[in-house]
Formats: structure tokens, C-alpha cells, sequence
């Protein structure tokens, strides 16, 4: 697979000619390297033989890690034990060799002196290398401990609940990915502009940190007496809730704008008894801030006339007004599911793993006009490229 940049022409991946070279484990760099691999990028990850800290994570099928699949589709996998002064040196060669697409390097290992931004450069000036730790100080964090520490426990989960409750979407380390890949094209950016590399660091408390910024949590925590409280499966702010149908299917509606509002209205006919609690309370409930004022009120009718039709009614009625919600699935009937199957098959198809078996696989979400994406493709089995990787940089004796 060449380095030329050259060879994306009109139609093809959109960053074919690109190198990524990953040294990772769990979640936020694997990611970044999974996001560049499905645009055409070669992504070369490098393992210690036997896998990393993160080969046997689980969920776990015949024995292997369907976690560390899942993150590393489209990815070539090179074992090098880089304890030894041989596997050091060709680690270092494969992450600094030449081309212009080539020398990024993406990790969030411990840095090493033969793998630090400093020695590496040596080799290759214009080096670009992301490093991702989980404090800016470099310390371990996860997104357990960050949401922890930033206070997204206190309100999450069930009204009048004590003590902190977990959420399972590890949301930082996704974010952090993603950045992690913005920031290596950025870089990329850069060097074709002036020539130089550089090291880019990101940390998942400080990706932690900048949202709750962006979302206003953190004004909200400073400049407002009273704490934000936890609400159940309430949406803060606005309208929407979870609600049972006869059939005893769950169903989340929400109304964030007037239009929503309108529709909810029109396909309940509860228009008229919406009024009236706009009469008692003096209410207008097509501002947001009064429909969460008021949403016990409001979930009390909806209660009823979703807790009196059976699902299909529901949905038929909801879809011919334009109401935001959806039904609750689990992940198997998600995978069971026709939203599934009509999925474009450059985005979502069947694809067979080896050592695995052949299931659905994603590919990247991302749409362009102009370039040509890649169909989803599989994980590779750990190590399966190492000698076709060290002959193709020279590496092989």
C-alpha cells in the first residue's frame, strides 16, 4: 500500500496516501486510528506478541474480543516485541520511515525514551505524533473517574436517588478518538503547509472538561444557587420522557421545538387539555422552559393515551404528525432489526471476521460528495500482517 498523496484521485478514499502508525490500547487511540483506517488511511497498529493490555477485553466470542475487533476494522496488525533493541528499532523505522503521507505516529502507551516525540524526530524531523493520556499531567484516567470528578454521576438516574450513578457509553473516550483523529489531520494540515511536524497531546479529563464547559454546566454550577438535581429519564429543560404503550413496549417522545410541540399535540388530540393547563398554571406551554416546568402535568395525559394503544398505534399516529421518538430496543433487536438491513451497504454490511465469524460491521459515518467511502471491512487477527509490513519497510531479516 504506497504513501503517495498523490493517489487519491477524484472518487477514491478520501485519504488514501495517508500513514497512521498506532501503538494503543482500550478505547480513545484505537478509535482515532479506526476513524482514519475506515477514509482509506493505512493504519498499522503494532502490538507486543500475544496482544496488549486490551486483547482479551470483553465482550469476549469463542475466545476473542469482539471490544478489540470492533476498533481496530481496516487496521493492519504488526506484533513487534519493542523490549527487545531488534523490535525497537523497527518500530522506530516503521513510524518514522519516509513519504509524505507517512510519519504520524498515534499512541496512548507510556511513553518510552525510543518512543518519545524527542527521539523519534532524530529520525524523522517533520515527525507528527498525537499522544492521548488521561490527565493533562499525564496521569491514568478513564471515563469513569473523569465523569467522577466533574460531577455527571450527581444527575444521572432516578429522582430522589443518593449517590452517584454510572452511565455505560464511555463518551470521553469516544470524543477523545475522534479529536485524536481531527487533530492528526489538522497537523498533517500543517506540515504540508510549513514543513514541520509536531507533537499534539489531548487528554480525556480535558475533553471531560471542555464540553461540560461548552454545555453550560459549569456556568450553570457557578452562577445558579441551587445544584442540578436528577430527573429520571426526564430530558432537562425541555419536554420528553420515557412512556409505556398497552403492549407493554417502551417509547421515548420528546418536544424540544414549537414544531415537535405541535405535532405531539396533533397526533394525541390532546391539544385542548394541554390548553387547559395553560389556563390553570398560566402556562405557555409552546415555550420550552414552561413544558419542563409543567412536564408531570403534560406526562400525566400522555400516560394515558400512550399507556391505552398498543405500540403499532402509537408509532402509526406519532409518524403521520412528524412527533420525535423512538421505541426502546435492546442491542438485539437493534441487530435483528430492518433499520439495520436498509443501512447502505458502504456504511453497514455483513462482513466476515477472521476467526470470528461473519456478522453486521460498521463503516464510517461520514458522507462525502465527492470521494468514494470504504465498505466496512474486518479486524484483522493479531499479528496478521507482521512480515508483509517489515519486508514492505525493509525490516523483514
Amino acid at each position: 500500500m504506497g504513501c503517495d498523496l498523490n493517489v487519491a484521485e477524484l472518487g477514491g478514499p478520501i485519504l488514501s496516501g495517508l500513514r497512521v502508525v498506532e501503538m494503543s490500547a482500550f478505547i480513545a487511540a484505537p478509535l482515532g486510528g479506526a476513524c482514519l483506517a475506515e477514509l482509506g488511511a493505512d493504519v498499522i497498529r503494532i502490538d507486543p506478541p500475544g496482544g496488549g493490555i486490551d486483547i482479551a477485553r470483553w465482550p469476549l466470542h469463542e475466545g476473542r474480543s469482539l471490544y478489540w475487533a470492533g476498533l481496530n476494522q481496516g487496521k493492519r496488525s504488526v506484533t513487534i516485541d519493542v523490549r527487545t533493541e531488534t523490535g525497537r528499532r523497527q518500530a522506530a523505522a516503521i513510524i518514522t520511515a519516509p513519504g509524505e503521507g507517512g510519519g504520524i505516529f498515534l499512541t496512548n502507551l507510556p511513553s518510552a525514551k525510543w518512543s518519545s516525540f524527542d527521539e523519534l524526530s532524530k529520525r524523522r524531523p517533520d515527525l507528527i505524533m498525537v499522544l492521548i493520556t488521561g490527565s493533562r499531567r499525564g496521569g491514568t484516567a478513564v471515563d469513569y473517574t473523569v465523569n467522577a470528578e466533574l460531577g455527571f454521576p450527581y444527575i444521572t438516574g432516578p429522582e430522589g436517588h443518593v449517590g452517584p450513578v454510572n452511565h455505560v457509553l464511555p463518551a470521553w473516550d469516544a470524543m477523545t478518538g475522534f479529536l485524536a483523529a481531527t487533530a492528526i489531520l489538522a497537523a498533517e494540515r500543517h506540515r504540508r503547509a510549513t514543513g514541520h511536524g509536531q507533537q499534539v497531546e489531548l487528554s480525556l479529563a480535558d475533553v471531560g472538561l471542555a464540553v461540560a464547559g461548552h454545555l453550560g454546566y459549569l456556568a450553570e454550577a457557578q452562577l445558579t444557587k441551587e445544584p442540578r438535581g436528577r430527573y429520571g429519564n426526564y430530558v432537562f429543560g425541555t419536554f420528553g420522557r420515557d412512556f409505556e404503550t398497552k403492549d407493554h413496549r417502551s417509547v421515548m417522545v420528546l418536544a424540544l421545538t414549537l414544531r415537535q410541540w405541535t405535532a405531539l399535540s396533533d397526533a394525541t388530540g390532546l391539544g385542548p387539555r394541554f390548553a387547559e393547563i395553560e389556563t390553570r398554571e398560566g402556562a405557555d406551554l409552546s415555550a420550552e422552559g414552561d413544558r419542563w416546568r409543567f412536564r408531570h402535568d403534560i406526562a400525566a395525559l400522555l400516560e394515558s393515551w400512550i399507556g391505552n394503544r398498543d405500540l403499532t398505534e402509537v408509532g402509526d399516529a406519532f409518524e403521520t404528525a412528524g412527533v420525535l421518538w423512538a421505541p426502546y430496543r435492546t442491542f438485539q433487536d437493534f441487530a435483528a432489526s430492518d433499520a439495520l438491513r436498509s443501512m447502505p451497504k458502504d456504511f453497514a454490511g455483513q462482513v466476515d471476521h477472521p476467526g470470528l465469524g461473519r456478522y453486521w460491521t460498521v463503516g464510517s459515518p461520514l458522507r462525502f460528495g465527492a470521494n468514494q467511502g470504504l465498505p466496512p471491512r474486518p479486524a484483522p487477527e493479531l499479528g496478521q500482517h507482521t512480515d508483509e509490513v517489515l519486508s514492505e519497510f525493509g525490516l523483514a531479516d
